[in-house]
C-alpha cells in the first residue's frame, strides 16, 4: 500500500489497533452530507446516520431510507439523513476504515443504519486498514453491548428454507448475542515466535462478570416479552470464561421467576437450530457463538437476505444493520435483497425510537410484498415473480401506502 494510507484507526484503539485517525478534510473528496436541523419542542424529528459501507451496501441502504421515511412521514416523524463512508469507501476516501467524521456524526445521531462493509478489494490490507476493523470500531467506542438477532421462518417463505416444511415452519427465534467481548476483543493477543522459532498464532476468550451479567439480563428480559424460555448458549465443559458465563447466568434466573433457563453447549446447540429449531424461543451466548449460531439461523429462514439486527447499549444511539455481508460478487446489479435492511430499519424505529406503529407500517410493508409473490433472487421458487433490489423496495413502498398500520 502506498504511504499515505498507511495511518491507523481513530480515537483510542485496546493496543492492537493503535494509532490515530485521519480526517474526511484531509481528502480533495468530501461525503455527501446532509446538515442536522434542530429537534424543535413538540415535534417528532430524527437525525439518522446512513453508513451505506461496501458492495450492495448502497444500494439497499439507498431502498431503506425510502421505506424509512415513507413509514415515518405517514406516522408523523421527520427524519434528517446525514451520509458518511465507512469500510472499503472510506479507505478509498481517506485511508481509514472509520473516519472522525464519520464516528461523530454516529455517535451525535438518534439512531444509524448501516449497509455491509468489506470486499475483494482490501482483503491484502494489514488488519488495522481492514475495512470490517469499521464496525469492530463502532460497536466498541458506541459501547453496543447487546445484539438482537430475529430468526423467524415467515409462512411465505417455508420452501425457500432448506430444511423440509414440518421442521422450518412455525421457527420464531430471537438470538442475544454479546457484541464488546470476549475473543474478539480479548487481551493478549497476536502472532508472535515461540522458543522453537515457530509462528503462534492466539487470541483470549476473556469476560468480566459484569459483562456477563448485563448481556444476560437483557436476555431475561427478551426472553419475558416473548415465550418465556431462555436458553444460555457455552462451552462450560471446556472453557474457563463459559464456567463463569453459566455461573453468573443461573445465578441471575432467580430475578426472574417467570423465565425457564436453560443451558446447553455450543456443538449441541448448532446441532439442534438444525434438528429441531422450534424448541428455542430467545438465546443468550457470547460474542464468537453468537456471531456463528446466528448465521446458521439465518439459512433455516431461507436466505441471509432477510434477517436483519440491532444492536444497543445503556445509553447512546443504537446501531441497525442486515446480518449478511457485502456480496461484491453482485454488487452494483441489481440483485441484492434489501428486507433485511428494511427489517432493520423498522428495527431502528422500534428499539431504537421508540415509533411502534411506524416499525409496524414496514413489517405490514414485507409481509404484504411477499404474500403479492415478489421475490429476489435469493429467496425466489418457481410460481413467484423475481424481482431487483429496486422493484423490491418499490413493492414494498406500494405496500408502505397501502393502509395504516394497526394499533401496537
Amino acid at each position: 500500500m502506498a504511504a499515505a494510507l498507511q495511518t491507523n484507526t481513530r480515537l483510542h484503539p485496546i493496543n492492537v489497533f493503535p494509532g490515530k485517525c485521519r480526517s474526511l478534510n484531509d481528502h480533495s473528496r468530501a461525503p455527501c452530507r446532509v446538515r442536522c436541523a434542530a429537534v424543535s419542542p413538540g415535534e417528532k424529528r430524527f437525525n439518522i446516520a446512513l453508513l451505506p459501507g461496501d458492495g450492495i451496501g448502497p444500494e439497499v441502504i439507498s431502498v431503506a431510507k425510502n421505506v424509512l421515511q415513507q413509514a415515518g412521514s405517514l406516522e408523523g416523524l421527520e427524519f434528517n439523513f446525514q451520509e458518511m463512508p465507512v469500510g472499503g469507501a472510506a479507505l478509498d476516501l481517506v485511508g481509514v476504515p472509520l473516519p472522525e467524521e464519520s464516528f461523530e456524526a454516529a455517535k451525535q445521531s438518534d439512531a444509524i443504519l448501516l449497509g455491509a462493509i468489506g470486499g475483494y478489494k482490501w482483503d491484502n490490507n494489514e488488519k488495522h486498514l481492514r475495512p470490517e476493523m469499521a464496525l469492530f470500531y463502532l460497536r466498541r467506542d458506541l459501547k453496543v453491548f447487546a445484539n438482537l438477532r430475529p430468526a423467524s421462518v415467515l409462512p411465505q417463505l417455508v420452501d425457500a428454507s432448506t430444511l423440509k416444511r414440518e421442521v422450518a415452519e412455525g421457527v420464531d427465534m430471537m438470538i442475544v448475542r454479546e457484541l464488546t467481548g470476549g475473543i474478539y476483543f480479548g487481551e493478549p493477543r497476536g502472532i508472535k515466535t515461540n522458543e522453537n522459532g515457530e509462528e503462534v498464532g492466539f487470541n483470549t476468550e476473556f469476560y468480566a462478570a459484569h459483562e456477563i451479567d448485563r448481556i444476560a439480563r437483557v436476555a431475561f428480559e427478551t426472553a419475558r416479552k416473548r415465550r418465556g424460555k431462555l436458553c444460555s448458549v457455552d462451552k462450560a465443559n471446556v472453557l474457563d470464561a463459559s464456567i463463569l458465563w453459566r455461573k453468573r447466568v443461573t445465578a441471575l434466573a432467580s430475578e426472574y421467576p417467570d423465565v425457564e433457563l436453560t443451558h446447553m453447549y455450543v456443538d449441541n446447540a448448532a446441532m439442534q437450530l438444525i434438528r429441531d429449531p422450534k424448541q428455542f424461543d430467545t438465546i443468550v451466548t457470547n460474542n464468537i457463538f453468537g456471531d456463528i449460531l446466528s448465521d446458521e439461523a439465518s439459512m433455516i429462514t431461507g436466505s441471509i437476505g432477510m434477517l436483519p439486527s440491532a444492536s444497543l447499549g445503556v445509553s447512546g444511539p443504537g446501531l441497525f444493520e442486515p446480518i449478511h455481508g457485502s456480496a461484491p460478487d453482485i454488487a452494483g446489479q441489481d440483485k441484492a435483497n434489501p428486507l433485511a435492511t428494511i427489517l432493520s430499519a423498522a428495527m431502528l424505529l422500534k428499539y431504537g425510537l421508540g415509533e411502534e406503529k411506524a416499525a409496524k407500517r414496514i413489517e405490514d410493508a414485507v409481509l404484504a410484498a411477499l404474500n403479492k409473490g415478489f421475490r429476489t433472487g435469493d429467496i425466489y421458487s418457481p410460481g413467484n415473480k423475481l424481482v431487483g433490489c429496486k422493484e423490491m423496495g418499490e413493492e414494498v413502498l406500494k405496500s408502505v401506502d397501502a393502509k395504516v398500520a394497526a394499533t401496537v
